[in-house]
């Protein structure tokens, strides 16, 4: 009988791994080679790896200490102060220095902590270190969640009750984000310091505040006239979209249109018409309203109006060189004859300016005011303008825009305003979302409606055709072909004839089923 010699590997293995073998003769030798005669039997056992001591538990890492994030903030704002003092420097320079002196900081209260017994880990660091950096330039504590791509909405009820909404519907309740309500003011207040070129506060004079963040998202605040300083943060995931993209091209977006929408609002940006884009707050105009502007040739002009600056991202500029875009500005101090503060501007104001930059399309943001008026008159006078209003049901779009238009003044009319908006609309998109999560489903966006504005018919109403309308699950199928449109959609190439196989049909081109919880699929 032979054996094969067996060779220790000095590599340290896994006990997972299972045993290595060796051969041991019966008085317990292991046996280094083969077997000869004369020498005892060898059988072959198992040779167990000795037991391994179970690891410790990795320790925890510490919380952050807000109260020394402030000291450590006030010492980086005093070393940056210095260096400005009596120095010409640009933006870059700034955050350079900036960014140079707190990571000293940081490093210089770490040696102290280490030297007193309690050392802290490299990821400790780094986390004090962009605690830090957000107490000076971002939003404090309210910075983590900016960065959390989970997150859809987020309701500040005070310093330390915040609701988080993360997409699917889920709620849950973050960490407080200020040791008090005065320190959450203060957050705020920074931030409409930084809000960029027009001019924001949050004051004993002007108690609400209303601005994009740096990231794109959009946030609302109000206090003394609350009970408790309350915000609102509403993530914008969607920042670069198309209409490929909400038509089922990409998967981390909800299936808004089908490609027969698509190729009808497609076209409908080539031939230069004009769209209102409603729905409920929430239901995604803004991303319909973002995908149309992505159709807008990229060396085009044209004037952007918003309250606050969200239709337009900064690293999607390059694809628009020729945009201008405007922003409205609040007022402050006393009122004038007018009635206004001094120094407001608004997008009412800033509408005419827009027709004297030499453009054919005009984008509002929103219009929930009196500039409704001005925004009619501006579409027809121009091609391809666009902006979104809040309604709740497509029929309750005319409605709404006869509201906000008698808001401009005694002098505006039911009749009148029905007139000016059967003259300037084209399309009216209309959004809709539908909430399951309160019975354990999802929130649902689509477009379930496009209406072709006709003119105003008897009785002063506007009339409009479907031409796209609710299928059996409601989003939008084909139903009527459009009338006024037809020619224009002709010369950029687009037949809508196409759409009569699915009107006689009865469907759309939808790529994926919507699954509903209320007893079908939808």
């Amino acid at each position: 009988m032979r054996f094969e010699p067996v060779f220790h590997d000095p590599r340290p293995r896994d006990p997972a791994a299972g045993p290595t073998w060796q051969t041991v003769p019966h008085n317990g030798h292991p046996h280094p080679g083969t077997v000869t005669a004369g020498t005892p039997p060898y059988v072959v056992v198992p040779h167990l790896p000795a037991p391994q001591p179970a690891p410790a538990p990795a320790a925890p890492p510490r919380q952050v200490d807000f109260t020394v994030v402030r000291e450590l903030r006030r010492e980086l704002s005093e070393r940056l102060a210095a260096w400005q003092r009596g120095r010409e420097f640009t933006t870059e320079d700034e955050d350079r220095e900036r960014n140079r002196i707190a990571a000293a900081v940081v490093a210089e209260y770490a040696d102290s902590v280490r030297r007193a017994g309690t050392p802290m880990s490299a990821a400790e660091e780094r986390l004090l270190l962009d605690q830090v950096n957000a107490e000076l330039v971002g939003l404090g504590r309210l910075q983590s969640l900016l960065v959390d791509d989970s997150i859809e909405e987020v309701h500040i009820l005070g310093c330390d009750l915040v609701r988080i909404t993360r997409r699917g519907g889920a709620v849950d309740w973050g960490d407080p984000i200020a040791d008090s309500d005065e320190e959450m003011v203060e957050i705020l207040q920074a931030a409409a310091r930084r809000a960029g070129a027009t001019e924001r506060s949050l004051s004993t004079s002007k108690p609400t505040l209303d601005l994009q963040l740096p990231d794109g998202s959009r946030l609302a605040a109000v206090y003394l006239v609350s009970h408790r300083p309350y915000a609102v943060i509403r993530r914008h995931n969607t920042l670069e979209v198309s209409l490929d993209d909400i038509a089922g091209g990409r998967a981390d977006l909800d299936e808004m249109i089908d490609v027969l929408i698509r190729d009808f609002l497609r076209a409908a940006m080539r031939a230069g018409l004009n769209i209102m884009v409603a729905g409920l707050a929430g239901a995604g105009k803004t991303t319909v309203i973002r995908a149309l502007m992505d159709e807008i040739p990229p060396d085009e002009p044209y004037v952007l109006l918003e309250e606050s600056r969200e239709l337009l991202p900064a690293r999607r500029r390059h694809r628009h060189r020729a945009v201008m875009s405007f922003e409205s500005r609040e007022g402050h101090g006393d009122r004038g004859p007018d009635g206004r503060p001094a120094g407001e501007v608004t997008i009412a104001d800033l509408i005419p300016l827009a027709l004297r930059m030499g453009v054919l399309r005009i984008i509002v943001g929103e219009v929930r005011s009196r500039e409704i008026v001005p925004m009619l008159q501006a579409m027809t006078t121009s091609r391809g303008s666009m902006c979104t209003i809040h309604a709740r049901t497509p029929a309750g779009v005319s409605e709404r825009i006869i509201e906000l238009a008698l808001s401009h003044g005694r002098e505006m009319t039911v009749e009148q305003a029905r007139r000016m908006a059967g003259n300037a609309l084209d399309l009216i998109v209309y959004v809709t979302i539908e909430d399951e999560t309160a019975i354990g489903g999802r929130k649902h966006r689509f477009v379930s409606h496009v209406e072709e504005v006709i003119g105003v018919g008897e009785g002063s109403r506007i009339t409009t055709t479907t031409v796209f309308g609710p299928g059996p699950d409601g989003r939008a199928i084909p139903r009527h072909l459009p009338e006024r449109i037809r020619d224009q959609l002709l010369r950029v190439g687009y037949d809508a004839r196409l759409l009569t196989r699915y009107i006689e049909a009865g469907t759309g081109a939808w790529r994926r089923p919507r699954h509903s919880l209320l007893g079908r699929q939808r």
